[in-house]
Formats: structure tokens, sequence, C-alpha cells
């Protein structure tokens, strides 16, 4: 019960990793913080989470706007005047291949999967400092360790994310705050269905590795674990696991897997 009566915030918190998240906090008696744009997903989320905790607060934001995200961060704080951990989830994955891709696209990408999880970080620092403590997680991928086809906007938003968050913890400079980087493979979510394709409209299909991933509860379980135990970075993956090993130790190898599997996806 690590999480009890600890003030967590939740962005993406209406479908996926961010509702699995936030149903195995409230088990634990968390004060939770929901945040997503679909408003009607969301309330239902929180009606299922204050069956086990007394308090779950919603802040509706689409995290893709800027001025959104920065009203979001005040709003979220304002709820308990306190926030304990944060769990930067939000995010759009992308299905189409690299020279297909609109620019418009490529934007909407680092917006949502790289932008907003740096200016809800740094309007926090000022937050965590007065504070003297606080956990920031950014829920990554293991598109953030490695390349692989259909995802070049993906991969390189989720690059960007793993160092920038890489970077704040080698500087450490605000004293007690704490981060930890995720990087799930395939997880059984709804996640490709949403995916960007060339032109901007969605996937609108789930993905045959998507539906045959790790299981959702098992991904968060294994999230609070290395929260509670306030690891750097954790990889949650299966095959995508040993092809990134083998990306460091036979990396021809790897370029040729890689596109096999990415291309026949």
């Amino acid at each position: 019960m690590h999480f009890k009566n600890k003030v967590v915030w939740i962005t993406g918190a209406s479908s996926g990793i961010g509702a699995e998240l936030a149903w195995q906090l409230a088990a634990q008696n968390a004060k939770l913080i929901l945040t997503a744009r679909n408003e009607a997903a969301l309330i239902n989320i929180q009606k299922k989470c204050l069956e086990q905790t007394s308090f779950c607060k919603i802040v509706i934001s689409d995290l893709s706007k800027q001025n959104e995200t920065e009203i979001a961060v005040v709003n979220a704080w304002e709820q308990f005047q306190k926030i304990d951990v944060v769990f930067l989830n939000a995010g759009v994955t992308q299905r189409s291949l690299a020279f297909e891709t609109q620019m418009e696209v490529y934007r909407a990408l680092m917006e949502i999967n790289f932008f907003a999880p740096v200016i809800i970080t740094q309007k926090l620092f000022p937050f965590f400092e007065k504070q003297g403590s606080g956990h920031i997680v950014a829920i990554s991928s293991m598109a953030g360790l490695m390349g692989f086809p259909y995802r070049s906007g993906y991969a390189a938003a989720k690059h960007a994310l793993m160092g920038y968050f890489e970077t704040l913890q080698t500087e450490n400079a605000v004293a007690g705050v704490d981060y930890t980087i995720i990087s799930p493979g395939r997880i059984n979510t709804p996640i490709s269905a949403s995916a960007l394709t060339k032109d901007g409209t969605p996937h609108l299909r789930n993905d045959v590795g998507q539906i045959n991933g790790i299981p959702v509860e098992e991904c968060v379980t294994k999230i609070l674990n290395a929260v509670e135990n306030k690891k750097k970075h954790i990889i949650i993956a299966r095959g995508e696991y040993w092809l990134w090993v083998i990306k460091w130790f036979a990396p021809q190898l790897f370029y040729k897997i890689a596109h096999k599997k990415g291309m026949n996806n």
C-alpha cells in the first residue's frame, strides 16, 4: 500500500495503461487526479475508482495544446494543493511509412508525446521545489530505444523523451524529486486503434501484436513496483526486449529483423 493517501496525477487516464493505473492506485486508496480530453470516458473511470477510494478528481484537457497543458498543471495542483507522483502517460502512436508521412503528423506526434510531458514537468518544478518532494514517471516506449518501421515520428518523440528525462536524472537539480522512465513494448491496450496514419487520420484497428501483448494489468503492476522502488528505468517487454539486445551486440542482424518484422506487421 505504498500509494495510500498519496496524491497521484495520471495523464491519459481514460483508457489503456492510464485507466489501469487509476484502478490499481484506487485499490491502494490513493488520492487521484485523472486527466484526458475524452470527458465521458474519464467520468466512467472516475466512477469506478470512487468505488475504492474517496478521492478522485478529474481535469479535462487536450494536452496536444500548450495553453491547455499549462492550465491543466495549475488545475491539477489546486485539487489537493499537493502532488506526490505524476504519471506522464498521455500519448499517441503512429502507423505510416516515413516518406509518406505529412509534417503536420510529425508535429502532432511531438506535441503530445514529447512537448506535453516536458511542459508539465517544467511547470511542476516550482511546486515540487516548494514541496520538497515529488516523483515524475515518464511512460516512454521501446520505440524510444530503437527505431521500428511505421513509427518514425513516434520513435523520434520517444527518443527525445528518453533524452530529456535521462538528463534530468543526471542533473538532479530539484532536491527531493525522483524520475522514473518506463519503456513498455507491446501491451494489450487499444493504443494502435488511435494511431496516426500518414495524413493524421486514425488507424482504427488494433494490431495483432498489440492484442497479443503483455496484459495491461501485469504491465501496470510492474510500473507501480518500479515507482515504489524508485527505479531509474525499466523495460516491460517480451520479444522487443531481445530485439533491443540484438541491436547492441549484432546491429546488422537487428536491422534485418526489424525490417522484416515491422514491414510485415
